[in-house]
């Protein structure tokens, strides 16, 4: 039996080759190893570190039994793990590797590298809230570090789109008029160890759909190639600086036509964009990640109440999907955008992008709330997220010109906070 599978007749051999079908109950991160296992990837370089290690054991685990071929290589850290990755891929391998939090700004230098390398592997973040203090629980201030260094970003709310969003990133990524690498984001605990129910697509039919990876100009003795050469004149860099942000750009059309072809092969089909009775919806939460699927089950409730409430998804935040934002918040009564990160002394890090999204349409809303909350894994809470529409109902007039984030959390949590503060430092 495979590591990680039932023995309900989901994997069968055929002619030495593993075809897969059906589906079966897996965590996120077993659907990111999955996923890495379908995409038939060659070199896996690896450091643990809490909540992603599950990834990288469960690949260890099938390349020990022989049950997948790449090969995996633990590394020292995770700067150097990210260098081994970028080089590889600059040899001609498709390249996968994970890492969470702490471990994704040690290697933050090594992300700008990559991306200037054109070097398109892709990357699993598995969130986790930065330090200090420590925590293990999820926020998306690791994963939003990123934004900036070059590489696409792909949100997932589900463990199904973890895996998919994995063969959809290499298909992209790869794709000769983008060549940038890529993350795909899921939260820690909430997704990476919880079980949903995941559909395993046939390997023969993936690799219809992803075929092996062919770069354009890989490292070879017999002809040699420069990558990140040292470039001293600012018009040279400037060059391939605007030729990345094309790239990237360029991303959001291959990623739609891929989407489309996905789902024409699997029966599921992404955007960079997801409604959630969106069409009449006057009053609108803009939410990316696992949490989502708590604010669909508020909307819900909301509708059955008679409030004609919506919510967006964003799945892709880089490149960031302007059009498609402002056409699915054009025209409504007011918007609220829910950042599951703080940047400190400014607010949340999505909510100005919404607003860059809208700042030049003429129906755009009328106002737009920013919301903070589930720092650190904080739970949401479905009263918490009703009262997010309570104010977006109430209307500008409870607002100043520049409204401060609304922050999420109880009365009972910071009475909780303090009371486990006032104990650590002796009080009682």
């Amino acid at each position: 039996m495979l590591q990680g599978m039932p023995s309900q007749g989901y994997y069968t051999r055929k002619g030495g080759e593993g075809v897969l079908s059906g589906s079966t109950l897996m965590t996120g991160n077993l659907a990111a190893a999955w996923g890495a296992r379908l995409a038939g990837v060659d070199y896996v370089p690896a450091y643990p570190i809490t909540p992603q290690t599950e990834i990288i054991e469960t690949i260890a685990k099938w390349v020990r039994l022989g049950q997948m071929k790449g090969k995996l290589v633990q590394m020292d850290s995770e700067h150097s793990m990210l260098t081994a990755a970028g080089s590889a891929s600059l040899s001609g391998a498709r390249v996968f590797t994970a890492t969470s939090s702490q471990g994704l700004l040690y290697g933050l230098e090594m992300l700008y590298n990559i991306s200037g390398w054109r070097a398109p592997i892709l990357l699993v973040n598995v969130s986790r809230g930065l330090a200090a203090p420590i925590t293990l629980e999820p926020d998306h201030n690791d994963v939003l570090a990123a934004r900036d260094s070059g590489f696409l970003q792909f949100h997932a709310e589900t463990c199904q789109e973890v895996l998919d969003l994995i063969l959809l990133g290499y298909r992209v990524a790869e794709d000769r008029s983008v060549l940038l690498p890529a993350i795909v984001n899921l939260d820690g605990f909430y997704l990476s160890f919880t079980r949903e129910k995941v559909e395993l697509p046939k390997m023969d039919t993936v690799s219809t759909f992803l075929p092996e990876y062919d770069p354009p100009a890989p490292l070879r003795a017999t002809k040699p190639v420069s990558h990140g050469a040292t470039v001293l004149s600012g018009n040279l860099y400037s060059y391939f600086r605007y030729r990345m942000h094309a790239a990237s750009l360029e991303a959001s059309e291959v990623f739609r036509k891929a989407s489309a072809e996905y789902g024409g092969l699997f029966g599921r089909e992404y955007e960079a964009t997801e409604g959630y009775m969106l069409q009449d919806a006057e009053y609108v939460i803009v939410m990316s990640n696992s949490f989502t699927t708590i604010g669909k089950q508020v909307v819900a409730k909301l509708r059955e109440r008679g409030v004609a409430a919506g919510l967006l998804k964003l799945r892709m935040l880089r490149p960031f999907p302007f059009d498609d934002v402002a056409k699915s918040l054009a025209g409504r009564r007011a918007v609220a955008v829910f950042d599951q990160n703080l940047s400190p002394g400014f607010g949340g890090i999505l909510y100005p992008e919404i607003l860059a999204s809208l700042y030049h349409k003429k129906n755009r809303p009328q106002f737009v709330l920013p919301v903070v909350g589930g720092l650190g894994g904080k739970q949401l809470t479905v009263q918490e997220l009703e009262r997010v529409f309570e104010s977006l109902r109430n209307g500008p007039p409870t607002f100043p010109d520049r409204p401060d984030p609304m922050y999420l959390m109880r009365e009972d949590e910071f009475d909780r906070a303090k009371r486990n503060i006032a104990i650590a430092s002796g009080g009682g």
